[in-house]
């Protein structure tokens, strides 16, 4: 509808304009209408080429050559039809002649204009198209990094409760089989959250009792645990098996290099839509093996939540008198 719409107002505009040479309505008018109808048809058949056949960027040439084709048959055929149909009217053949050079202008300018729109058009598509599978593979990427990084830390976790199960087979054997059972569930529960990527913090903390359970069972009454959570924070959203590696990161740095009981504190807010997370242990700041062990899992968690939100500020680690802090911030869906 909107061609037919065009087409008129275009013929019209032309008919109007050969009035103006002096030559009658109904001849400005047959004349504007054969001229147009050609000139349209052509238009019509460019646009199915191009929707069927983009050529690519070495192909410019191509385009320029196909418009000064076009105009060329375009010339041929309005001067055959224009000649056929106004044979008898002399003066309007030599009128014709002297205006085909004008005729010839038009017609590279609309063919010129449909070929660079449908360039343009076919151009923001193929764009529009590669942006899309470059976010598709960054996606892909980016859920492979990191559905490593979560494996990287299992077998760390994996080879301590062995070695201490393997402790405690001979001296301790009900622990042992107690152990195993915790590690059996840990490990399923492992299973059903790696393919997710938030689950509710009550869900989280839930699967980290678990692996509690057994490093109570490895330290006895030395681990002691302080959870304080806010009422609101239990359904906030967090990446699943974030707490663990920092708890074992603490644990390592907090009863390793000590024969006391230790007080490891998990401490959940959540402000602006902003879940907050802060695991305290104690450590010797005299200790090398603490000075160096302190990023033991920590940059993996970094990146991590790099991946998933794109913020190189949600994890931070302070110490204070002798306590090691490490801070997760965790934005929530408005």
């Amino acid at each position: 509808m909107i061609l037919l719409v065009t087409w008129a107002v275009f013929t019209s505009v032309q008919g109007y304009a050969i009035t103006k040479t002096g030559v009658s309505c109904d001849v400005a008018g047959l004349d504007s209408a054969i001229s147009n109808l050609i000139l349209g048809i052509i238009g019509v058949l460019t646009v199915l080429i191009f929707k069927f056949y983009q050529p690519g960027k070495a192909n410019r040439l191509y385009r320029g050559a196909y418009v000064i084709a076009v105009v060329i048959i375009y010339h041929h055929a309005i001067t055959f039809v224009l000649n056929t149909v106004f044979a008898q009217n002399k003066e309007y053949l030599v009128f014709i002649e002297q205006s085909m050079p004008v005729r010839d202008v038009m017609a590279l300018l609309v063919i010129s204009f449909i070929t660079i729109t449908h360039w343009l058009v076919g151009y923001i598509q193929d764009k529009e198209e590669s942006e899309k599978n470059k976010t598709e593979i960054e996606t892909i990427m980016r859920e492979a990094e990191l559905v490593k990084l979560r494996q990287q830390l299992q077998p760390h976790f994996l080879f301590n409760s062995l070695n201490s199960i393997n402790a405690l087979v001979i001296t301790q054997p009900q622990e042992a089989r107690k152990m195993v059972q915790q590690l059996s569930e840990f490990l399923r529960g492992t299973l059903r959250k790696d393919e997710q990527k938030l689950i509710p913090l009550k869900d989280e903390l839930a699967h980290l009792n678990l692996y509690l359970e057994i490093e109570k069972v490895r330290f006895g009454h030395r681990l002691n645990i302080e959870t304080k959570n806010c009422e609101n924070c239990l359904e906030s959203g967090i990446p699943p098996l974030l707490l663990q590696p920092v708890v074992e990161n603490a644990i390592k740095f907090g009863l390793y290099d000590t024969t006391g009981d230790v007080l490891i504190t998990i401490e959940t807010k959540l402000n602006d839509h902003l879940l907050t997370v802060e695991i305290t242990n104690p450590f010797d700041k005299e200790t090398q093996r603490s000075k160096s062990g302190n990023n033991f899992g920590l940059e993996s968690i970094q990146r991590r939540l790099y991946l998933l939100f794109a913020r190189k500020d949600l994890l931070k680690t302070r110490t204070e008198n002798s306590n090691f802090i490490t801070t997760i911030s965790i934005p929530q869906l408005k």
